[in-house]
């Protein structure tokens, strides 16, 4: 009897997406129909035609519905804060001092309304990349990769993107903490000192005395002088004969300096009344007065300058002596 070999031909399975059938899953609208009907192309079907888009309609109106009520609480918080009624939002801080001021309302307002913009876009940012995760999951593609690829391109993007994210976070607090605002006069300790212009995310613009326009990054900032917060200082210093009665002066001064600040014209720009520190400094010829008066931001220079011309002419109404040249011959005397 010949020797009779049987050979089997292996079969090759064709690779293929596994449909709902394959996976039984129970519970599942796609088995459901498949236990009613038997019919595995119908299962399918009901599956990619039904269940599937009802899932991505409940997941988009859930995030449709976080998001406005995400944003719905920011702007009832940034609200709050713009009128000063949520504690440690936004700190008033010096500024705080002078309620009631139109200007410094609506500097909080403007601070109060740019962080709420940018917090609406991260949420908006977050609750997207969320949803789209959970829509390509229920469509069935494998998201894993995805997020480890999305994971090596953020560290890559962070290490090559550091001194950005860092200006954008400093640009946050600039905001948040009410370091300088438009219109400000700062010293950016940077040898750069000018008056504010825009103050965004990533840039400062200022321009300084000269009207250059410069442009400094918000991470580069390490320190800053604000020399319009809340309220500046006018110093006047005035220089009387060695020989001049000093309480006599004092009280001129005095008087002078507090009949300016009752003047319908500069009561809004002089905060408090005006004091007369006394003696600043004293040589052999003369003495040295200082009159300080708290002024509103940046208003100090002007006043100032119109305290000095009252005193001097109230010198000249008084007979008050100046001190004599530094050395015989200069401007014209013998």
């Amino acid at each position: 009897m010949p020797f009779a070999a049987t050979t089997s031909v292996p079969t090759i399975d064709l690779i293929r997406f596994r449909s709902c059938v394959d996976d039984k899953q129970t519970g599942t609208f796609c088995d459901w129909v498949y236990d009613r009907t038997s019919n595995k192309w119908l299962a399918e079907s009901s599956d990619w035609l039904l269940a599937k888009p009802v899932q991505i309609l409940v997941i988009l109106l859930l995030a449709a519905l976080v998001r406005f009520l995400v944003h719905r609480v920011i702007r009832r918080i940034a609200a709050g804060a713009a009128e000063g009624t949520v504690p440690g939002v936004l700190a008033k801080g010096h500024a705080g001092k002078l309620l009631g001021n139109p200007v410094l309302s609506e500097r909080r307002r403007q601070r109060a309304e740019t962080m709420s913009s940018v917090l609406r876009s991260v949420t908006t940012g977050i609750i997207a990349s969320i949803t789209a995760l959970m829509i390509l999951d229920v469509v069935g593609l494998p998201i894993g990769p995805l997020l480890a690829s999305a994971g090596i391109v953020g560290v890559a993007v962070g290490f090559g993107a550091q001194s950005l994210v860092k200006d954008f976070l400093s640009g946050i607090f600039l905001i948040l903490e009410d370091q300088y605002g438009v219109g400000d006069l700062v010293d950016t300790g940077m040898g750069t000192v000018g008056t504010i212009e825009a103050v965004g995310l990533r840039v400062t613009r200022l321009r300084d005395g000269t009207g250059v326009v410069w442009y400094v990054r918000n991470g580069e900032i390490l320190q800053v002088g604000n020399h319009s917060q809340g309220w500046s200082t006018g110093i006047v210093d005035m220089s009387v004969a060695y020989s001049e009665d000093i309480p006599r002066v004092q009280r001129l001064m005095g008087e002078t300096a507090a009949a300016m600040a009752g003047e319908d014209g500069w009561q809004d720009k002089i905060l408090e009344p005006p004091t007369v520190a006394g003696v600043e400094s004293m040589t052999g010829t003369s003495v040295t007065i200082r009159v300080i008066v708290k002024c509103a931001p940046n208003e100090h220079f002007g006043v100032q300058r119109e305290l000095r011309e009252r005193i001097k002419e109230a010198f000249d109404r008084e007979g008050v002596r100046v001190p004599p040249p530094a050395f015989p011959g200069a401007a014209g005397q013998p």
